[in-house]
């Protein structure tokens, strides 16, 4: 650079604005802050290598240490114990503290050490029979504090020594103490023999035990043991390691025993009653479970994590062997010899009842052979809903019996008897429940709610109806409450299965409904309407009103649940996102059932007016709403229809009736169709044509021409005089009973001929157009006078006939089946089979009611499933073809949603 003339020196300019002072500072500032994170850096660095060396070099001495008392030890007292008499185990001897300070149990030698040790200990007590002094030597009183440290170090490391070497041992863990050669007996052995409940160091020693997580240990050595058990010669004794279990359980903290409680992530309730099968593996641990005070604690443990919403189950052994459902078993399976001894407390069963209720609403749908019709409880339709991403869990097939079988007739027994013994059934409508009786209602609704959705409802339902107080306790509860206009709220106690503000009458309905339907479908109409059981007819008439008002608010009022409510949460994953819908859901679907089944009986013999079945709320608006498919009200028309009144319900069948008449050209003055009948071979001329003709041409107009007996037409057009002419004629001479397809009831009823097969060989197929003629006459509005049997009406429905549907078809035969019902002798002298005698036309046929009847003689004990047997043999199995293809010729022009509108006695109006 060359030399300009000027010696000053450049000044430099910073063009964001910033001076050379404040450029240079920042500068310094981040070289500062750079050399301090590199100082600490290098200063965590020298630290970590300090504390690596010390621990490394820590050990190297503690390890040199051990070996040097080791070494000792084997001078002193031999390699295998050879040396050691009684007073080796006493306060001065070195014998112990030498032996828990250098023990390892990763060491085969030190093992083997213990194990000899373990032998000598039960021994020297059985010669001498006193292990305090063994230990103590002459005053315990005054060397307490050291005995207790070596007896809680020695029974731990006896457990750590087994659970250290568990898959060496693995054959060996399930061994009885009779094998007395084999070493994880003699080590457990000497746990059971140091935690006797009699010494005075056992509630020392088992907290010791239980603050070291000894129950995890235990899991760990179960677990590994239980996969080699089937190859065990000694199944049917009480191994060492139940024993030491069985030593442990009972120090709960009740007197005398005095032993804190312990974190339930590392209790026995999370860590061992979530093993498989527990009790399979070890049934005496299960008598000392199910003892009064022992399960009560246990499970009490367990309902405060489900009121605190703690997740304190370890990780499950298996995706189909998932911790809360072996819990759930476990628990289930134990708890029905807890609830049937004398004492047993109120609160436990509301415990079990809520841990219970919170693992089933956790359970995945129990598949079993009766799962279809659990599906047909539920939600009443196939129609299954997809599009979760969530897979579901299978359970095992194992898992699943066991908790089945659990949940059997005898738990629900003893298990409502606890929850309702106290409660009075007659307490005045002037109070309200009291607390206890909500607890127990709440407990014991939300238990069978899940239960329900999850179990196959029909092994329960006897029991429930018939043999518990369940239906007086929860009407009682639901009639003070509607009476005092103040539903108590049970979610506060539930709040995992529905939201504070959920209505109090929800869950009692979605319990009370179908157990009490149940019970409508078993009782005669001589106890429903004379002894009035078992609700009394006044007591019925208020329950209508309760349901009806339940129903309008779910369906109408305050509609939370899907547009189509038949349609919705009928898989798993569904109802557990959405729990509150899903029961509201349910009430929909079992009031609505239960109202339709009430005006049945209203039907048969009326106790209330039929406009007591009408919403209070259906006006205009909703009448001209339920017209119009897809809307909410047309939905409640199908799902509820007897809330609407009948006049209203026959407009808007009349209004669909016209729309698709238009819609299929009905008032074309030119019809596609022309039929030639002639009048003395009516039904045979209109069976061959019509049967040849599709949907669409059924819907649409059908011209008659009417040929004389020469063969030449009758005069006249057809512009549908004639058609409804035909029609009165052909169903009048299809449905004579001299024809054969029907018969007649002795109130001049009709019916399908059970024996129509025997009359015409294509009888099936007469069916088939019958059905389709009946239609026709509907679809263009031609009432035709068929007086048909309620029975065969409900076939029209899809439904299914019970005994108190008899009388309509055979009133003779429904007063002898009452009277076996309430036949006081010996019925096995009657001499009656599971047999059905048949006797159409002369010809005698017999059928069994059951598989190998004609052997089964009728009891007192089997009347009642004869009785039913034999209703369903008369009202449904009979007939089933015969209906069948009725039915299906039927909905080829009516749809089932339009009949579905008016119950049996309306139809009977309307035809």
């Amino acid at each position: 650079m060359f030399f300009s003339g000027d010696s000053s020196t450049r000044k430099r300019v910073d063009l964001g604005g910033r001076s050379t002072k404040e450029r240079d500072r920042q500068k310094l500032l981040e070289q500062t802050r750079l050399e301090r994170n590199r100082r600490l850096w290098l200063r965590q660095q020298n630290s970590a290598a300090l504390k690596i060396q010390k621990c490394f070099r820590g050990r190297k001495v503690a390890a040199a240490e051990h070996s040097k008392v080791r070494e000792q030890f084997v001078g002193t007292y031999g390699k295998h114990c050879q040396n050691v008499d009684r007073f080796s185990f006493g306060p001065d001897s070195e014998f112990l503290r030498q032996l828990l300070f250098f023990f390892d149990a990763r060491s085969v030698g030190d093992f083997s050490i213990l194990v000899e040790m373990c032998r000598l200990l039960q021994q020297f007590v059985r010669d001498t029979g006193d292990i305090v002094s063994l230990f103590a030597g002459m005053d315990y009183s005054s060397t307490h504090a050291l005995v207790n440290y070596r007896v809680e170090q020695l029974a731990y490391l006896c457990v750590k020594a087994v659970h250290q070497n568990r898959n060496q041992l693995k054959d060996q863990l399930f061994a009885a103490p009779e094998v007395e050669t084999v070493s994880t007996t003699l080590l457990l052995e000497a746990v059971v023999l140091l935690i006797d409940p009699k010494l005075p160091w056992a509630c020392k020693t088992i907290s010791y035990l239980l603050q070291r997580k000894a129950f995890t240990l235990y899991r760990d050595i179960i677990l590994t043991g239980k996969e080699s058990i089937k190859i065990r010669t000694s199944i049917g004794r009480v191994s060492s390691l139940e024993r030491s279990l069985a030593a442990v359980i009972p120090h709960i903290g009740q007197k005398p025993c005095t032993c804190p409680n312990i974190d339930p992530h590392w209790s026995f309730s999370s860590q061992i009653l979530t093993i498989p099968f527990l009790w399979k593996l070890f049934p005496y641990l299960g008598e000392v479970f199910a003892t009064q005070g022992m399960s009560q604690h246990y499970i009490r443990q367990m309902a405060l994590c489900v009121q605190n919403h703690a997740h304190v189950l370890p990780n499950d052994t298996s995706i189909e062997l998932p911790g809360y459902a072996c819990l759930l078993g476990n628990i289930l399976e134990s708890s029905g010899v807890a609830l049937s001894q004398p004492g047993c407390s109120f609160e436990m069963a509301v415990d079990l009842a809520g841990v219970a209720t919170f693992l089933l609403e956790a359970l995945p749908s129990i598949k079993s052979s009766n799962r279809e019709s659990r599906e047909e409880f539920m939600t009443g339709e196939d129609d299954m809903i997809v599009g979760d991403d969530v897979m579901e869990v299978v359970l095992n097939n194992d898992l699943e019996r066991q908790i089945c079988d659990a949940i059997d007739p005898r738990f629900l027994l003893q298990l409502t008897n606890v929850l309702f013994g106290g409660i009075s059934l007659a307490s005045g409508s002037h109070h309200g429940p009291d607390d206890k009786e909500v607890s127990a209602v709440g407990a014991a609704c939300a238990f069978l709610h899940v239960t329900f959705k999850t179990l196959p409802p029909e092994r329960i339902m006897t029991v429930l109806a018939f043999r518990t107080e369940l239906v007086p306790v929860l009407w009682n509860f639901m009639k003070r409450c509607h009476e005092n206009q103040k539903w108590l709220s049970l979610s506060e106690q539930l709040a995992y299965l529905l939201p504070g503000d959920a209505p109090g009458w929800l869950l009692p309905l979605a319990v009370f409904c179908p157990v009490y339907k149940y019970m409508l479908t078993i009782v005669d109409n001589e106890e429903f309407y004379e002894q009035e059981k078992p609700l009394s007819l006044k007591d019925i008439r208020v329950l209508i009103i309760i349901l009806r008002q339940a129903l309008w608010q779910l369906l109408w009022v305050n509609p939370t649940a899907p547009t189509n409510p038949l349609k919705s949460f009928t898989n798993t994953v569904s109802n557990k996102k959405h729990p509150l819908e899903f029961i509201q859901h349910r009430v929909s679907i079992v009031a609505s059932e239960l109202l339709s089944q009430l005006q049945d009986w209203n039907n048969r013999r009326e106790f209330t007016s039929p406009g007591d079945f009408h919403a209070d709320g259906v006006n205009e608006f909703f009448i001209s709403q339920a017209a119009i498919e897809n809307t909410r009200a047309n939905d409640i028309l199908k799902q509820a229809p007897f809330l609407v009144p009948f006049t209203s319900r026959v407009k808007i069948f009349t209004s669909q009736l016209a729309a698709a008449r238009q819609r299929h050209g009905a008032n074309s003055v030119i019809a596609r169709n022309r039929f030639r009948i002639r009048r003395d071979r009516i039904l045979e001329d209109a069976y061959n044509q019509m049967s040849a003709l599709s949907e669409d041409d059924l819907r649409g107009p059908i011209r008659v021409t009417f040929v004389n007996e020469f063969g030449v037409e009758e005069a006249g057009i057809d512009g549908g005089g004639i058609f409804k002419d035909f029609m009165e004629n052909i169903t009048r001479a299809a449905f004579d009973v001299q024809y054969g397809l029907f018969k007649e009831t002795s109130d001049h009823l009709l019916y399908p001929n059970p024996g129509s097969g025997m009359i015409h060989e294509q009888h099936l197929q007469f069916f088939h157009f019958l059905g389709i003629l009946l239609a026709k006459a509907m679809f263009e509005g031609i009432l035709v006078d068929i007086p048909f049997a309620t029975f065969f009406l409900s076939k029209l429905k899809q439904k299914y006939n019970y005994l108190n549907d008899l009388p309509s078809l055979d009133q003779e035969l429904y007063r002898h089946l009452i009277f076996l019902k309430h036949y006081k002798g010996d019925i096995s002298e009657l001499e009656l089979y599971f047999v059905i005698v048949n006797n159409e036309y002369g010809e005698q046929t017999e059928e069994e009611l059951l598989p190998g009847g004609k052997n089964l003689r009728v009891t007192n004990e089997n009347v009642i499933t004869f009785i039913h047997l034999v209703a369903n043999h008369r009202l449904n199995f009979q007939i089933r073809q015969q209906s069948s293809h009725f039915l299906r010729g039927f909905q080829q022009l009516i749809q089932k949603d339009w009949i579905d509108m008016f119950n049996e006695h309306e139809l009977q109006l309307g035809c």
